[in-house]
């Protein structure tokens, strides 16, 4: 799904990453993220690809203090190390300032 984001400008938090061999509990633990992004002020949505073994997953933000909000929250912090101890071979976050933004979607 391709995430409905306002006028910018806003933010994208660009998460790049090669998975491990270890699965277990990877899935709730990133469905359980999702749900926690969506809370607090200043998300705007998500989209996430994977195809062998590399996954990139945008997540699209208000404002950096917004960002930061999110990386201290408690349980993702929790979840971040679990990752990189279990379910990351690798990974790269980058953050970008979005200044321009375009759209097309086919009639029906």
């Amino acid at each position: 799904m391709i995430a409905a984001t306002p006028k910018p400008p806003y933010y994208v938090v660009i998460f790049t990453s090669l998975r491990s061999e270890v699965d277990a509990g990877y899935a709730e633990a990133a469905q359980r993220m999702l749900e926690l992004a969506a809370l607090p002020p200043g998300f705007l949505g998500v989209e996430s690809a994977r195809s062998d073994g590399l996954g990139i997953t945008l997540s699209y933000w208000q404002s950096e203090e917004a960002i930061r909000t999110w990386r201290e929250h408690a349980e993702h912090s929790a979840v971040r190390e679990q990752g990189r101890a279990d379910w990351y071979a690798a990974f790269a976050t980058r953050v970008a300032r979005v200044e321009r933004a375009y759209t097309f979607s086919r009639p029906d």
